[in-house]
């Protein structure tokens, strides 16, 4: 009898036939991939990366170069555990909501992949440690800051500002910039100008950001109650927000440049800002014009230019 046999025979069930437990081997697997695949959606990794993506240069800029590795590692896996329990903490509270948007309904928990209680436990368990491991290995500023990040944006945004005003954007830009501050004071201890000046790039950035999105999933968003400002306002008021956040996320960025960064992030922040702009400009006079709007597109390119802009930052720090 071969090897492969011999661990067939011993692994199935008394009455069992060999082929039905062969069978049964890769059926197992796959529902452990898909829990797994599961899980991992529930964390919403595309969102951590953009987070970590801004706390790595905040941090490297605070230490001027490379950080400290272990502070490095424990705020890298920290704080993807700790935006994995907030997103998944988000998609349980927010689970009647999901089953009704098409942009969220294959969500884990509308499509009934895991259930809500198992979804609040994984949410818990990954806050708790996430906040355990800032506790233990940096300071106690970035312990509260982790700690009130996964609360502000669970509790404050998710089942208060984002059901009852359209400015739960505004107000829930405040947990998304927060990487940066939690990043900074790992580092030092304490949060510098140049710190908060990074901040408001990223709170001010989330407006735009995040109103294109809306654009495109408006129906979706008034489907399901949620009083986004494209919703709940004229296309004039939305664009006029898109382009005043437009323009206070370039001009952050600017006020950070003399404040400790050199010419490298400031070419970066002219050029890029000049484009993020003129793609907000742009989406104005489509939707005012009652053109196909493509906010999308204003949406791809923000992203693109937070990721250009720190890493502009990031290698301003080492040269």
């Amino acid at each position: 009898m071969s090897m492969i046999t011999e661990r067939s025979v011993a692994g199935r069930a008394p009455g069992v036939p060999e082929e039905a437990a062969d069978a049964a081997v890769p059926e197992t697997r796959r529902d452990v991939v898909t829990l797994f695949r599961a899980y991992l959606a529930l964390c919403k990794p595309q969102i951590v990366e953009l987070l970590l993506v801004t706390t790595v240069p905040a941090m490297m800029v605070a230490a001027g170069g490379w950080p400290d590795l272990r502070t490095l590692a424990v705020v890298l896996i920290g704080g993807a555990m700790a935006g994995g329990a907030a997103s998944a903490l988000n998609c349980y509270i927010d689970r009647d909501i999901d089953q009704v948007m098409r942009r969220t309904k294959r969500r884990p928990l509308p499509a009934n992949t895991v259930t809500p209680r198992s979804v609040l436990v994984f949410g818990l368990t990954l806050a708790v440690i996430s906040v355990a491991l800032m506790a233990v290995f940096t300071n106690w500023l970035a312990t509260a800051l982790t700690a009130g990040a996964i609360f502000y944006y669970d509790v404050v945004y998710t089942l208060w500002l984002k059901r009852r005003t359209p400015a739960n954007t505004f107000w829930g830009g405040i947990c998304g910039s927060a990487p940066v501050i939690i990043g900074w004071a790992a580092v030092t201890g304490t949060v510098a100008p140049l710190g908060w000046a990074l901040f408001a790039v990223v709170f001010f950035w989330q407006m735009p950001h995040f109103y294109a999105l809306a654009i495109k999933y408006k129906d979706d968003y008034a489907r399901a109650g949620v009083p986004m400002l494209p919703v709940v306002r004229s296309v004039g008021r939305v664009n006029f927000e898109i382009l005043l956040y437009t323009v206070l996320t370039v001009a952050s960025s600017l006020v950070a440049w003399p404040l400790g960064l050199g010419w490298i992030y400031g070419v970066a922040a002219v050029l890029t800002g000049a484009a993020f702009l003129a793609e907000a400009v742009l989406l104005a006079r489509r939707t005012s014009a009652g053109q196909p709007a493509k906010p999308m597109r204003l949406f791809h390119w923000s992203i693109t230019y937070l990721t250009i802009l720190f890493i502009a930052v990031a290698v301003d720090a080492l040269i």
